[in-house]
């Protein structure tokens, strides 16, 4: 899906709007604008564990009805704005602290911090693709930030970014990861990750054909791919370097049995290839235990097997052989209608 299509689809108009956002969270999409949620389509979903442990603190019913869900997606974005400052000039764009165990932002916090990787190209509200090379720019930027479908310009979080390192290359805010990571390569870096959104349309191949280019070295993390076709879940098996499954059957069914490494098992982190492992190797204890694995065996790391025992972050965890992928009976769940 591009830009316009999710523009048409939730049915707003820019151009109606001076400041406007959109993400998802709990499979709605979400419109914010001028610090106030000002639309959200109906979920498909009735259960993600991942939101029962960041929200435990909102009620939700059994069964929830699509209203219910749509009353507490708007409460816990609001939070967000009054505790974080999201969507605003005054975001907090620095933090340091891990807020998912297994998040994209903190992996890469760690990856930059160890020196794994020299950059990360990410998605930021009110900068679109934003070069971060700040460990602390990463987190601040990812952390509780739910996937980022669109955004624009917020100049003074711009011009913040700018004196902290982190360069917004496009003025509009758009976010173009593509255009960015051949930014990141102008700028010199050599070994950036950059996330993807895998319900977008931006090909993962254009990547690969970046790294020919310019002699560089980019680790794809796909992230939000809750709701990809079966011919983009093909096209993630083939392209990207970490995926994480979200809600996606098609990522935990066509791209699971491909990982050499499986981290998690209810909302499953995949890693697919060597340059997966470097990067997600700095997130470990043990980085040479985590980048030598190899393809030739699969792997799952978790808290509740029993295996070799290793920190993921700070978290203990176990290292063991597993067919893949391991799945668990607590995983999102969707309505019947």
């Amino acid at each position: 899906m591009n830009t316009e299509q999710l523009l048409k689809k939730i049915g707003i108009d820019p151009g109606n709007y001076d400041d406007l956002h959109i993400i998802r969270l709990f499979s709605s999409f979400v419109a914010i604008s001028n610090g106030k949620v000002i639309k959200i389509t109906d979920p498909s979903m009735t259960y993600c564990p991942l939101a029962r442990q960041l929200y435990r603190h909102i009620p939700v019913p059994d069964p929830p009805d699509r209203e219910t869900i749509k009353r507490l997606i708007k409460q816990g974005i609001e939070e967000k704005i009054a505790k974080l400052g999201f969507f605003t000039a005054d975001r907090k764009i620095e933090h340091n602290r891990i807020a998912i165990p297994y998040g994209a932002s903190e992996i890469l916090m760690y990856a930059l911090k160890k020196k794994a990787i020299d950059a990360a190209v990410v998605a930021c509200d009110g900068a679109g693709s934003v070069i971060a090379s700040t460990p602390e720019v990463v987190q601040g930027i990812g952390a509780r930030m739910n996937g980022m479908f669109y955004t624009s310009p917020i100049p003074r979080l711009i011009e913040r970014l700018e004196r902290l390192g982190s360069p917004a290359p496009f003025k509009d805010a758009r976010i173009d990861q593509i255009g960015a990571a051949k930014e990141a390569a102008r700028l010199g870096y050599k070994n950036f990750a950059v996330t993807v959104n895998g319900f977008m349309d931006e090909r993962l191949e254009e990547f690969r054909r970046i790294e020919e280019k310019y002699g560089v070295t980019i680790t794809i993390f796909l992230v939000c791919s809750t709701g990809v076709s079966s011919e983009r879940a093909m096209e993630i098996r083939e392209h990207a370097d970490v995926v994480w499954s979200c809600a996606s059957e098609e990522v935990r069914s066509m791209v699971g049995p491909e990982a050499i490494l499986q981290i998690t098992r209810k909302i499953p982190v995949f890693v697919l290839t060597q340059k997966g492992l470097d990067a997600i190797s700095a997130y470990s204890s043990d980085m040479d235990l985590i980048r030598n694995l190899g393809p030739l065996k699969q792997h799952f790391i978790a808290g509740d097997c029993r295996g070799k025992k290793i920190s993921m972050g700070k978290f203990l965890t176990y290292l063991s052989e597993a067919s893949l992928p391991v799945r668990s009976d607590d995983e999102p769940r969707f309505m019947l209608s």
